[in-house]
């Protein structure tokens, strides 16, 4: 089994806690979902945020969702000038049987002009996939 990585990269319209983590929950169960990629199979995953997101570390969104042994990282990516503001992304090593070339990259909102090679989603259904991230969130919490 290879470890292969699996990009993703999304942006926020301001820098808010509520906006940081919900965009990096999307990215992150659109790129599960594509992939079909299983948390026990996920080795690590690093989050970057550009310098002007600075509310919340995206990565917590993977705990949210139940990454719990994951071992995770935040970090800011360099500043350069001219380049996309209020952007997550997100690096995670998976071990998958899957070849590299069948590895499904994702980039949504703004962050598609990142890599508009690798942003061919097909439409989202925006609640639909809100209602999933909901269910595994609820899977997280503590039943009484």
């Amino acid at each position: 089994m290879a470890c292969r990585g699996v990009r993703g990269a999304t942006t926020v319209e301001s820098n808010s806690r509520d906006e940081i983590l919900a965009a990096a929950r999307q990215l992150l169960a659109l790129m599960i979902r594509r992939n079909d990629i299983r948390k026990e199979d996920v080795a690590s995953a690093t989050f970057s945020s550009t310098h002007d997101l600075n509310r919340e570390f995206p990565a917590l969104a993977a705990r949210q969702m139940g990454w719990l042994e994951v071992p995770l990282l935040c970090t800011n990516e360099i500043d350069v000038p001219g380049a996309l503001q209020r952007c997550i992304r997100v690096l995670v090593h998976w071990n998958t049987e899957k070849p590299q070339d069948e590895i499904d990259h994702v980039y949504i909102k703004d962050a598609v002009r990142l890599r508009p090679d690798l942003s061919k989603l097909p439409p989202v259904d925006w609640d639909e996939l809100e209602a999933w991230i909901a269910e595994q969130m609820a899977a997280q919490e503590p039943r009484s």
